[in-house]
């Protein structure tokens, strides 16, 4: 199991544990951490699992595919460190992975 911190907004830390292969957005919705709705359900087909990656992981993730870019524009209050948790695949190199859910989805 790989370790992944969920920050609110608020600055509550919520940690849970993601099967490798899963997504970020799966852990979430299956751990029920507040501020991910994923209404496309991890289609890459809205903004809603949108969360900032902190940044001593950014870097370390895959580059965000085009199609990703493309929906973050529909994201509310982006910034540099902005992904698409529906498309972080889980890997045991992120174990510890923090990223902060916005006060807003969508």
């Amino acid at each position: 199991m790989v370790t992944i911190n969920f920050r609110a907004a608020d600055g509550t830390l919520r940690t849970v544990e993601a099967e490798p292969g899963s997504t970020v957005m799966e852990a979430a919705i299956q751990s029920k951490v507040p501020g991910i709705t994923a209404e496309c359900g991890g289609a890459c087909a809205c903004a809603t699992c949108h969360v900032y990656v902190d940044a001593d992981w950014f870097e370390r993730l895959p580059k965000a595919e085009p199609m990703e870019e493309d929906m973050l524009d529909f994201a509310s209050d982006l910034r540099k460190t902005s992904r698409l948790s529906c498309q972080i695949k889980v890997a045991p190199e992120l174990d510890g992975l923090t990223v902060e859910t916005p006060a807003r989805q969508g």
